[in-house]
């Protein structure tokens, strides 16, 4: 007899726990705030999407959320341990792929999941167990012994998924994941996220793609201007509509009024050189 699939979470009840808990999260850049008393409570067991337009503050919010800045105020907590005052026992349940990773790019692909999971004190023969399935799986295994200096831009955002997944976190931050990855490395990143959510485990990722969050996520925070302007199951945040709309609602975008540019296009070159 084959085993029913797990329900879905309900992402919508009020006793929901929350794998991440944001209070008052304020972040300057000179004068300049970036995020500005942002509060989020984020719900375990989802997969989130968390969007807005360019210079939003996804980036800032997710860089404090996960312990690599340090905010100028506010709590975050990731299953009740607070980031800045455990940061051990938080780092030890989250996985990370933040936006422009560095890596140790004189090592193979093999050889970076192998010293990773060491470096988080994984056994050995756990790590390479894991190793060799996320290389399969990532469909890396034929670059598994190329330098990660010599992978495309797909490749190095599989290696880094591969090495934020090794220790099995509770949760995993994404900034930007398919920026730049090529459709078929999307698809096997895809592929890989839906399988980790099914699990139980919460994924949160950015993006500025609502094609690609309506696709994947069934929770959404919509971020404007450092603050949060909607937030919700993904059919609550929509209200009907597709996404793309609800969010360009929700920005307040202006439809051009067909004036601005007037001179654009036609072929009619003017100016001199």
């Amino acid at each position: 007899m084959q085993a029913s699939a797990p329900p879905s979470p309900d992402l919508s009840g009020p006793g929901t726990p929350s794998a991440v808990s944001i209070q008052g999260l304020w972040k300057h850049f000179g004068p300049q705030a970036a995020v500005a008393g942002l509060s989020l409570e984020l719900p375990a067991g989802a997969f989130i999407g968390l969007v807005g337009p360019n210079g939003a503050g996804k980036t800032t919010t997710l860089s404090m959320v996960t312990g690599l800045l340090r905010p100028d105020q506010g709590t975050v907590l990731v299953h009740g341990a607070d980031v800045w005052a455990d940061p051990v026992t938080v780092k030890a349940r989250i996985g990370i792929l933040p936006e422009g990773l560095r890596m140790f790019e004189r090592l193979s692909g093999r050889e970076l999941l192998q010293y990773t999971g060491r470096l988080r004190g994984l056994p050995g023969a756990e790590v390479d167990r894991r190793a060799e399935e996320l290389l399969a799986v990532l469909d890396l295994g034929r670059d598994a012994d190329k330098l990660v200096a010599d992978y495309s831009t797909g490749m190095r955002k599989k290696i880094g998924l591969a090495a934020a997944l090794l220790h099995n976190p509770d949760v995993l931050f994404l900034d930007e994941p398919f920026e730049g990855v090529d459709p078929v490395s999307a698809q096997t990143i895809r592929g890989v996220l839906k399988r980790y959510a099914a699990a139980g485990s919460t994924v949160i990722f950015s993006s500025h793609v609502m094609e690609l969050v309506e696709q994947l996520c069934d929770w959404v925070a919509v971020v404007n201007a450092g603050q949060v302007i909607a937030q919700g199951p993904l059919d609550s945040v929509r209200g009907g509509r597709s996404l793309h709309e609800a969010f360009l609602e929700l920005i307040g975008v202006r439809e051009d009024d067909g004036q601005a540019l007037g001179w654009l296009g036609g072929g009619q070159a003017g100016g001199t050189l």
